[in-house]
């Protein structure tokens, strides 16, 4: 057999080749044994090649099976991801919360620990108060045009606290009130300052405290920072407090 035919036999079966060509290999496949077991058993193995593409062919649930395990594939993978990503997210929220109640703790005792400096300077001080006065009435006029808020100070009729006097503060340069009270030997300075000249997000405490040698309690009021301070018992920090909150609210 030529392989002037070999070479043709595949487009000969295909019918791709001239029509003058088709009819000359046409004929010489007719007339060449070879050429014709050649061609024979091309034509079967074309056929075992349709016949086992059919015979394997997926069925349509076959197809359907996998398109919805590719499809529970992608699902898991995107629950895990998004799991993963909800994880990483809340780390980042937990750690931001963690660092802002930091933040207010060491604000708040540095807030505490500059109010026990400025009580300590009173004590310290020959002239602790610039108004002298045991009368309301004559101490809290006294700071009109001194600071830029007004405050009310509490009738002390039926208790054991005595005023002193007041005098002006500041408390990182927001300037303030200190009123100097006395019960028995202990003096006890009440800090007045507007809440919006100090640092925000300041907590107010639950009750008294102790700050160093002294017992602390502070709140918010009537948009008035409070700070109550002195070396007295914790239920002498808290009665006085209780007066100014009452009157604060009259």
């Amino acid at each position: 057999m030529s392989d002037q035919w070999t070479e043709k036999l595949d487009t000969y079966l295909d019918g791709e080749l001239a029509s003058a060509e088709m009819q000359e290999l046409d004929a010489h496949v007719r007339n060449c044994p070879a050429c014709a077991a050649d061609v024979l058993s091309r034509v079967q193995l074309r056929r075992a090649m349709q016949s086992a593409g059919k015979r394997y062919r997926p069925s349509a649930e076959f197809r359907q099976s996998i398109r919805q395990n590719l499809a529970g594939q992608q699902r898991t993978r995107r629950r895990i991801w998004l799991s993963t990503a909800a994880g990483f997210a809340l780390l980042l929220v937990l750690a931001a919360l963690v660092v802002t109640i930091r933040q207010r703790q060491l604000a708040e005792l540095r807030t505490a620990s500059e109010i026990a400096d400025l009580h300590v300077a009173t004590l310290a001080s020959v002239n602790p108060v610039d108004v002298v006065s045991s009368d309301r009435h004559t101490v809290k006029p006294w700071f009109e045009g001194r600071i830029p808020f007004t405050f009310n100070l509490p009738e002390l009729q039926n208790s054991d606290f005595t005023l002193l006097g007041g005098r002006v503060v500041y408390l990182r340069q927001a300037p303030g009130a200190e009123l100097i009270y006395q019960i028995r030997k202990h003096q006890i300075s009440v800090f007045i300052f507007s809440a919006q000249q100090l640092d925000k997000g300041l907590a107010s405490s639950s009750g008294p405290r102790r700050q160093l040698s002294f017992t602390l309690e502070d709140w918010e009021q009537e948009g008035l920072r409070y700070f109550v301070i002195g070396d007295a018992g914790r239920d002498d920090i808290r009665s006085l407090a209780q007066l100014f909150k009452q009157a604060a609210g009259s």
